[in-house]
């Protein structure tokens, strides 16, 4: 066969969700099955390292904004399928083409612009609510990454339960835990030496990080520590509130942005931290609490969407639209030794469940359902 798979989210130095899932998933297919010609669509030149059987293709305009989506997704991607005679087109962003012939298998890794439509950008949110039916009634297979976004993709559009299938997010190999010294080290580098809960994740509305930081002030105000809170990702969209709050917060000087970072450097951090502290609103899976997990790290995450799910009882859960609630469970967990020990021991079990080569597996099954399909 010949497989395209849209990878334009994967650019070296801005990688986030949807670009891991990429990586690791694809890659490992193309590895696996040498017999196949795999094409890569980037939408800008990169510098990156494939398996042999895998050609690096540009296919432009450079697609950030929604006029430009409709440009690449539904002009230029169908030109190239047609010119390397694809046989199956997989895009993995959520977002597949109208116009190609080609059999498509489509992953949609959540419905957060249903569930949240305040915390896009206007016109973002427009490009979802008038091409989402579109894509999932064009694609020949769908995936998603948990059974919540499943059965949320079944109840809000029609769409048969067979023709979805759930490929997990898993955690890279570079989550691991840490000795004491070389958390020491990460510690003297980011917090002068203290102890400090993390959330990683890019920062906008939905991340809800406004309550995070109202429950990191209660946490400082009601406990004797110098516990600091580091916020690692990069700012994303509509941060104005975000930026505002920080700039006049009382406990600013405890509170740490690194921007974006590596992978690697991003799994020192997970690893060194007291805590995870994870209230998003909405998530489809939810990775960095687990690759918290991993690192033998306790993470505090939201009641809601896909997280009790992916947690289990592995995780320590809070009401997200309550800082009171939040800081509640900071607190229980800076107080109470054998409640985090308890997790961590859970969390061991818990990151055993997922995979990125089973992932992959199933994510091949796709695409060959794909390929076959009437």
């Amino acid at each position: 066969m010949i497989i395209a798979i849209n990878t334009r989210t994967m650019l070296p130095g801005k990688k986030e969700g949807y670009a891991y899932f990429t990586e690791e998933v694809f890659v490992r297919i193309a590895a696996a099955h040498p017999e196949h010609e795999f094409y890569f669509l980037f939408d800008r030149p990169v510098d990156f390292k494939a398996p042999s059987n895998v050609q690096i293709l540009i296919v432009k305009p450079q697609a950030r904004l929604p006029f430009l989506w409709n440009i690449w997704y539904n002009w230029q991607v169908p030109a190239v399928l047609k010119k390397i005679k694809a046989d199956v087109f997989v895009s993995p962003d959520g977002f597949c083409s109208l116009r190609t012939k080609v059999p498509q298998c489509l992953v949609v890794h959540d419905l957060a612009f249903l569930h949240g439509p305040q915390y896009l950008l206007k016109s973002h949110l427009r490009y979802y609510r008038r091409n989402t039916s579109k894509f999932l009634s064009k694609a020949k297979v769908i995936a998603t990454v948990s059974e919540y976004s499943k059965k949320d993709i079944c109840s809000n559009y029609s769409v048969k339960e067979e023709k979805i299938h759930v490929t997990y997010n898993a955690i890279n190999d570079a989550f691991k835990p840490l000795s004491f010294e070389q958390k020491e080290l990460v510690k003297q580098q980011y917090t002068d030496g203290c102890e400090y809960f993390i959330y990683t994740g890019s920062i906008h509305p939905r991340k809800n990080l406004i309550n995070l930081l109202k429950a990191f002030s209660l946490f400082k105000k009601k406990q004797q520590s110098n516990m600091k809170l580091l916020i690692c990702g990069r700012m994303a969209w509509k941060t104005d509130e975000f930026s505002k709050l920080l700039q006049t917060f009382k406990f600013r000087k405890e509170v740490v942005l690194t921007g974006y970072v590596s992978k690697e450097e991003l799994a020192k951090l997970t690893a060194s931290a007291y805590a995870m502290i994870y209230p998003s609103y909405f998530e489809g899976f939810g990775v960095p609490p687990l690759e918290a997990l991993q690192c033998y790290v306790p993470a505090v995450v939201s009641n809601s969407s896909a997280m009790p799910e992916i947690g289990g009882e592995a995780y320590l859960y809070c009401n997200p639209d309550s800082f009171d609630d939040i800081a509640a469970k900071m607190m229980l967990l800076y107080k109470d030794e054998n409640l985090r020990a308890r997790l961590i021991e859970k969390g061991k079990e818990r990151v055993q469940l997922f995979s990125w080569d089973e992932t992959a597996k199933k994510m091949w099954h796709c695409i060959e359902l794909a390929a076959t399909a009437e």
